[in-house]
């Protein structure tokens, strides 16, 4: 089977830190990094837990009913796309005075 160079950028400290970790074990980092793709390729799976408290589209989500419940509230409910677009423009003119 032939050999293939793969690139991956990082911060350099992490770099530093990682080989020097990696030289601890008695390997190097190219050596570390193919023991994960093996994993990954084998159990067809990243081999620890990635997680996030939540994801950037359910913040967007959240937000933009937050947003809804308060324009019904307020009876702003029924703006069409037009009345939307005006409102923004107009805020930004306030906020942007030329």
């Amino acid at each position: 089977m032939g050999q293939t160079a793969t690139t991956i950028r990082m911060d350099s400290d992490l770099k530093l830190q990682f080989d020097s970790l990696c030289n601890e074990f008695g390997m190097s980092a190219n050596t570390a990094f193919n023991i994960f793709a093996r994993s990954v390729v084998r159990n067809r799976r990243i081999p620890f837990p990635i997680e996030a408290s939540q994801y950037p589209s359910e913040k967007g989500r959240s937000a933009f009913m937050q947003l809804r419940k308060s324009a019904q509230d307020n009876g702003l409910d029924s703006m069409t796309l037009e009345d939307i677009n005006r409102e923004i423009a107009e805020a930004e003119i306030l906020n942007n005075p030329q």
